[in-house]
């Protein structure tokens, strides 16, 4: 066999032909490749670009050709973009993606953004001839990019409160500096209060009030009027126009335009600031109006296009639902405080025998406190809270106030008291169920906790009965701090356990304190509490101490700055020369016993005239009924506080009743009389027998 000689000219020519091949693609690539393309020197300079090029449009090649990189390819950060290429050179890792700013002069200095990659040419021998670059103007997809973000922001940061003035104001930071270099928001006056918001167009009338500004850091450009500020849109102006058709207003801002006399003040911050470019998009929903945003760019030169205009309009929807939901929330919640207003007394009502102060209550829960004279110089003091928030939990709360006041009419011990309560809330719930599983009252939980108890300045003892409802906090003046034990099921709860009391024994300046929640209750009965700590506790007012109280609780507010009820009380002595009682003996001559000791009484308290004698004849009834239906012994006693209280114990444990005796009766107009004679009268058990008490107006009636 031959042996087979290859053709020396067959290599060559293949040699050729692939140097000719690359020669092909390599100007290929350089007249039409899409991508910009430019190959630099170790030097920077550049040896060779293509017409893809973004530095090249509008420009002959002589003028980029031998340029050093970053100048050739008007990039803005040139030291940064330098020590890019550098690094490529050095180090032969190659750069993908980076983004650069540039403002080449085809787009009259306008900054467009540029996606850059690099890599290192070596030759055949791996010796460094310099590197290549490839240039993509990235404009539009990076706005697009960064127009998502400025919204996915808003989306995030805005209406994180149901504040309408705060939620502005997180609106104007998200888009200072991203979009604008100002940001004013304008809210319709009445949507800050609550108010439903004026429909479209807006009437010239209707004021809007400065809810927000935001300028870029490190400038403050004048403001034309102050954040608070409230005044009428002058019209016409853009901002009058947008708020007529609820469309937004891209205007070019330059001096000697006419509607900016409509408004000097701002004219003149315009002028000031430098502003060349204003949006000014309507806050609107479902064709009402509810504020304005205005946006201004001064310190960037672009102006606001299409694209921009359809940002700020999904951004306005969005920040638009926000202050409506703020504004429904201002107006229940100012409904709720009315309510609230409306179903508690202003200050605890303090007694002779008994100084009162509470915290205000703050927020929209069901919890409440207060204070009822009782006969006999007592008080009853109450707090309790019903389950839940808003204005069906203070609805329900008021008609617990309401029960609560009128069982202490009735002078029950505080675990009966407890014991009715109980039974009403679990027909309030039994109400509720019934409702329409629409309704909201139906999903409301129907539970509620109370604490009850009356003070007897006289005997200087405290009766507590509570019903899942945290115990009173007793200090003593010698600051020993004790917390009474009685506890009960929560009203209305299934639990069927009975209501137990505890009778404690108070000095005179002893404090007690009832707390509206549990977390409350340990804090005030801990080693540093304010009850225990504070100075000249026996002698300064008893508001000041509450004061420290809320001080000391400041850390502890809640979320919305909301501070726990609380009700403290002072136990105070009761004038001893103002109680005077006498034992009567069973027997018909009583009545008259009884009228004698009155009449001397009252002579030594200088009470004469009407009251004097009325108080006779009361007495006189009351002590001839207690011979005819009582048991021995018997007992007198008065009491002069602002009203005068006559007081006829026995052993019976029957209550008389009230009677309207015929014009044929011979008796039963005894009690009849004595109603006419007193402002009140009443009768109140106990484990020795029962007290009928009468109270009489010290004046003339």
């Amino acid at each position: 066999m031959a042996d087979t000689v290859a053709d020396p000219g067959a290599g060559s020519g293949a040699g050729s032909g692939a140097r000719d091949a690359d020669a092909v693609i390599l100007d290929a690539l350089f007249t039409q490749s899409p991508v910009g393309l430019a190959v630099l020197d170790p030097g920077l300079r550049v040896l060779r670009v293509n017409t893809a090029t973004p530095a090249m449009r509008g420009r002959p090649a002589d003028q980029v050709v031998g340029r050093r990189f970053p100048a050739s390819h008007h990039v803005v950060e040139e030291e940064a973009a330098e020590a890019l290429v550098r690094e490529v050179l050095d180090t032969g890792v190659p750069v993908r993606g980076r983004v650069v700013r540039a403002r080449p002069p085809a787009h009259q200095g306008q900054e467009r953004q540029y996606e850059l990659s690099a890599f290192r040419l070596n030759d055949p021998h791996g010796a460094v001839v310099g590197v290549a670059l490839t240039v993509v103007d990235v404009t539009d997809r990076e706005r697009a990019r960064r127009r998502l973000g400025i919204l996915e922001t808003v989306r995030e940061r805005v209406g994180n409160t149901l504040d309408v003035a705060v939620t502005c104001q997180e609106l104007a930071e998200a888009l200072v500096p991203a979009f604008a270099d100002v940001a004013i928001v304008e809210v319709v006056d009445s949507v800050i209060r609550g108010e439903s918001p004026p429909v479209s167009p807006l009437p010239p009338d209707v004021t809007l009030r400065r809810a927000a500004f935001r300028s870029v850091a490190g400038t403050r450009p004048p403001e034309a009027h102050p954040v608070g500020d409230v005044r009428t849109m002058p019209s016409p102006t853009p901002f009058s126009q947008a708020l007529a058709d609820l469309l937004p207003r891209a205007v070019t801002l330059r001096s000697g335009l006419p509607w900016l006399a409509a408004d000097p003040a701002r004219a003149r911050a315009i002028r000031e600031s430098g502003a060349h470019a204003l949006l000014a998009v309507p806050l609107a929903l479902r064709g009402r109006v509810l504020g304005l945003v205005s946006l201004y760019r001064s310190g960037r030169p672009e102006r606001y296009d299409d694209a921009d205009v359809a940002l700020a309009r999904d951004v306005a929807r969005h920040t638009a639902l926000c202050v409506d939901n703020a504004r429904r929330y201002t107006k229940a919640h100012t409904v709720a405080a009315t309510v609230l207003q409306r179903m508690l007394p202003p200050h605890p009502a303090s007694h002779t025998g008994l100084e009162a102060a509470g915290i205000a209550h703050q927020g929209d829960s069901g919890v409440w406190y207060d204070t009822i004279a009782l006969s006999g110089a007592r008080t009853a003091l109450v707090a309790g809270a019903v389950s839940g928030r808003g204005i069906h939990a203070m609805a329900a709360m008021g008609q617990l106030r309401t029960v609560v006041r009128a069982l202490a009419a009735m002078d029950l011990d505080p675990e009966d008291l407890l014991a009715r309560l109980n039974d009403t809330v679990t027909f309030l719930a039994a109400e509720r169920a019934a409702l329409p599983s629409a309704d909201p009252c139906r999903r409301s939980p129907g539970t509620a906790s109370c604490v009850y108890a009356v003070y007897d300045p006289i005997s200087l003892t405290c009766t507590v009965a509570t019903a899942g409802h945290p115990a009173p906090v007793v200090v003593r003046p010698d600051r020993t701090v004790t917390r009474p034990e009685p506890s009960g099921p929560w009203l209305g709860s299934t639990d069927k356990s009975p209501f137990a009391a505890a009778r404690l024994q108070l000095p005179h300046g002893s404090v007690i304190a009832f707390p509206g929640t549990a977390g409350l209750g340990t804090i005030l009965s801990g080693a540093g509490s304010a009850l225990r700590t504070a100075p000249d506790y026996a002698d300064r007012p008893l508001q000041n101490l509450c004061d420290d109280i809320q001080y000391d609780l400041a850390a502890d507010a809640g979320a919305d700055g909301s501070v726990p009820v609380l009700l403290l009380a002072r136990t105070r002595p009761f004038p001893a020369d103002r109680v005077a009682g006498w034992h009567l003996d069973h027997e018909l001559t009583a009545a008259a016993t009884a009228r004698r000791c009155v009449s001397g009484q009252l002579a030594a308290w200088k009470v004469d005239g009407e009251p004097a004698f009325n108080a006779e004849l009361i007495v006189s009834e009351l002590v001839t009924n207690a011979l005819r239906y009582g048991s021995p012994p018997l007992e007198l006693r008065l009491i002069l506080d602002h009203s005068l209280t006559c007081e006829i114990t026995d052993c019976a444990t029957t209550t008389p009743r009230l009677r309207h005796a015929r014009a044929t009766d011979e008796g039963g107009r005894g009690l009849f009389i004595v109603a006419q004679l007193a402002e009140a009268w009443g009768a109140r058990h106990s484990t020795d027998g029962k007290t009928i008490w009468t109270q009489q107006a010290l004046t003339p009636t």
